[in-house]
C-alpha cells in the first residue's frame, strides 16, 4: 500500500470512527477529488457529497464567495465555508486553482488555494505544483487527502 493510500485510509477510518462528515467544494479539480473520496471504505457513511463550482457564477451565488478573485484565500474559505453550510458536514475542503498550462488573471499555472473548514474554524494554505494541468490536477488532490488525514494525527 502506498503512502497515498494510507492517507486515504486513515482518512477514512477516522471518519467512521468519530461519525464526522466531510463535504468537498472543488473547482480546478472538476469533480476528481469527490471520486477519489467516494472510493474509500465506507464513504457512502461519512462522505455527503459536493459542489463543483468551476464556472465563477456557481462560486458566487451557490457557494457566496465574495467578489474576490477566484483563485484566492478569501475564495478558497469561502468555498469551504460555504460547502460545509450547504451540505450540513462536520468537515469541508474546497480546491481552487490554476491548472495551467498558462497563467490564468495573473496567477501562475500550478497555483493552488486550499481551505478545510472542521469545527467552526477555518484554515487555508497556498500550494504551487508543477507540471501539466492534469499532474496539476492529480497533485491537488493528492494534498487535499493528505491534509485531511493530517489533522487527525
Amino acid at each position: 500500500m502506498s503512502e497515498r493510500d494510507d492517507a486515504g485510509e486513515r482518512l477514512a477510518h477516522e471518519m467512521t470512527r468519530t461519525g464526522r462528515s466531510v463535504a468537498v467544494a472543488e473547482s480546478l479539480t472538476g469533480g476528481a477529488l469527490s471520486s477519489r473520496l467516494a472510493r474509500l471504505p465506507d464513504a457512502s457513511a461519512w462522505f455527503t457529497g459536493s459542489v463543483v463550482a468551476y464556472a465563477a457564477s456557481v462560486k458566487h451565488d451557490v457557494l457566496d464567495v465574495p467578489d474576490v478573485p477566484v483563485v484566492s484565500e478569501p475564495a478558497a474559505i469561502a468555498l469551504a465555508d460555504g460547502v460545509a453550510r450547504l451540505l450540513g458536514a462536520d468537515i469541508s475542503v474546497a480546491v481552487t486553482g490554476v491548472g495551467g498550462p498558462g497563467p490564468e488573471d495573473g496567477v501562475a499555472a500550478g497555483t493552488v488555494w486550499m481551505a478545510i473548514h472542521d469545527d467552526g474554524r477555518t484554515s487555508a494554505r497556498v500550494f504551487s505544483f508543477s507540471g501539466d494541468p492534469a499532474a496539476v490536477l492529480a497533485q491537488t488532490c493528492d494534498a487535499a487527502i493528505d491534509w485531511l488525514a493530517g489533522s487527525f494525527v
